[in-house]
């Protein structure tokens, strides 16, 4: 039997939880799986349709991670449990075994200076596990300048579903939104600083002139929403920034594979940083190109010249160039074509084989 223990879950809605799902669905399929997930309000119906083990921990935030350990500490004592996989450092930081343990890493979450307190509690879990599994080259070299034993790391990408089929209803409908906007650019993702939607925001301005019926669609919500719509508004581009959040997944992947570029040209901000981009991958699923930024691990989502490009997200010249290459002549048709093909090592057919070689 193998423990994975969870701060991060479906029914909640996130990378991170969609990650620890997949990782639990496909390794159930060979090992008796037994997950310690936080609670949540609508998990009943959602834990039914699983076909394993979810044992669900609530309370006041503080006091659960204490009271989920000593659960975890005892279940260890009780039962034969051949090794641990955790979402978090944090998840394993009060688990007492002799247990092989596999701790996730993501990268914001290790971004601390070294000898900093936090620093040195990340090191104590992450050089005392079996393997160190990093979301991507980038994340691996991070967590090496923060202290982490190199030999312990291993990269594994997150891995995606084959994407849904679309929904000709859908289809129509965001037909009917953006009726003769062309070209399309999307990005699917929370609002916040190290998405960068400011700059191609900025970038649309300059693109108008030459693209009278462009569009950048953002399907999201977050912290910069106000921020964002304010800077739209500034620079009189309301007819060229669509608003959506709290859609259906239908119409959110119609959206996608009705647009012609995903832009997210991510940045570091103080710590956050994008430690690989799921999005890229969901947008490739389509036949979308993307534009990622070089700060972070899209590197590993995008082959870059090839399915996408890699720019430097704090240069408003290159984001504005990088897109209008990918629009010159449609080049975004080939990349698109390419991503398509590329983004298939990502499914968890072919990622979950990488997981079976560690642990066993």
């Amino acid at each position: 039997m193998y423990l994975i223990i969870t701060r991060n879950f479906p029914p909640e809605i996130g990378g991170m939880q969609s990650l620890v799902w997949g990782l639990s669905r496909e390794l159930s399929k060979n090992y008796l799986i037994k997950v310690f997930a936080d609670y949540h309000n609508e998990h009943k119906k959602f834990d039914e349709q699983a076909t394993f083990s979810i044992e669900r921990v609530g309370g006041i935030k503080l006091l659960r991670k204490f009271r989920k350990a000593q659960l975890i500490n005892e279940y260890l004592k009780e039962n034969k449990v051949q090794g641990i996989i955790a979402d978090h450092w944090k998840s394993l930081e009060l688990i007492k075994t002799s247990k092989k343990k596999y701790c996730l890493i993501h990268g914001k979450e290790i971004n601390h200076s070294i000898g900093s307190s936090i620093n040195k509690r990340i090191l104590d879990v992450l050089n005392n596990v079996e393997k160190v599994i990093a979301n991507s080259e980038y994340t691996k070299k991070l967590a090496i300048e923060c202290g982490v034993i190199e030999n312990k790391i291993i990269v594994i990408n997150p891995g995606v579903d084959p994407s849904d089929e679309l929904d000709q209803k859908s289809l129509d409908k965001v037909e009917s939104l953006l009726k003769i906007k062309t070209p399309r650019l999307i990005t699917v993702s929370r609002f916040d600083k190290r998405k960068n939607h400011e700059k191609v925001i900025m970038a649309l301005r300059n693109l108008k002139q030459i693209y009278p019926d462009i569009v950048y669609i953002c399907i999201g919500h977050g912290d910069e929403e106000s921020n964002i719509k304010k800077l739209v508004k500034e620079l009189d581009l309301n007819g060229q920034v669509m608003f959506f959040k709290d859609i259906s997944s239908n119409l959110k992947n119609a959206l996608i594979a009705k647009s012609n570029i995903f832009v997210m040209p991510s940045v570091i901000h103080k710590s956050s940083v994008e430690g690989f981009g799921i999005a890229y991958v969901e947008a490739a699923q389509y036949g979308i190109p993307s534009l990622g930024g070089k700060d972070g691990g899209a590197s590993d989502a995008i082959d870059n010249g090839k399915t996408g490009l890699i720019c430097d997200g704090n240069s408003l010249d290159e984001i504005y160039s990088s897109i209008n290459t990918m629009l010159e002549n449609k080049k975004y048709l080939e990349y698109g074509s390419n991503a398509k093909n590329f983004v298939t090592k990502f499914h968890w057919s072919r990622i979950i084989e990488e997981y079976k070689k560690i642990i066993n």
